[in-house]
């Protein structure tokens, strides 16, 4: 089976992305195939509401979001970290969740699997309204869900590798991981 990891920061080493790196390893350890996008090494533009993809079937645009489409149609699971920018998703995010319209008539991530990460720099610093973008983005998308313990996955650093320090928050990531590929095995099966 295959997992799709999306990670929204544009700093390498980000907080998110090791929370999502550790949100990977239980795949890693059942044998899954994992794919992990970093955006900061992709070239994503934002959507220009051109509605040609409704006209000829796919995004016009010429850039590497044909990559995160095939990745879409690959995949039985998504896990998708961001930091908190603003209170919500990265841009690099954004133009993901954005541009998958083109793929609305498709319907690629009907029925799949998956999960949210986010990490804010303060304990109100906009992690929850950007679990709530991810999962209203997966929600819309006809994707299934899943909670870490609680929810997705919450964490508060400023610093690269704070979360580092965090033993309960890197738990939490590899719980979500484990809740993720459960229900896409039982799916599956």
């Amino acid at each position: 089976m295959n997992v799709l990891g999306i990670s929204g920061t544009p700093r390498e080493n980000g907080n998110s992305e090791i929370l999502l790196e550790y949100a990977l390893r239980p795949f890693k350890a059942r044998g899954w195939n994992i794919l992990h996008l970093r955006l900061r090494e992709m070239n994503i533009h934002p959507c220009r509401a051109c509605e040609e993809c409704k006209k000829q079937g796919e995004c016009i645009t010429d850039d590497d979001m044909h990559t995160v489409y095939d990745s879409f149609r690959w995949c039985d699971a998504i896990l998708i970290s961001s930091p908190v920018y603003s209170r919500n998703v990265s841009a690099q995010v954004m133009a993901v969740l954005d541009r998958s319209y083109a793929l609305n008539h498709e319907r690629a991530l009907q029925g799949k699997v998956g999960g949210a990460i986010a990490v804010g720099r303060g304990t109100c610093g906009g992690q929850t309204i950007t679990i709530n973008g991810i999962y209203n983005w997966m929600l819309s998308a006809g994707m299934v869900c899943v909670p870490g313990e609680l929810n997705g996955v919450t964490a508060v650093a400023s610093e690269p590798g704070d979360v580092l320090k965090q033993e309960n928050r890197l738990r939490q990531a590899i719980i979500l991981g484990e809740n993720v590929l459960n229900v896409a095995h039982k799916l599956k099966s």
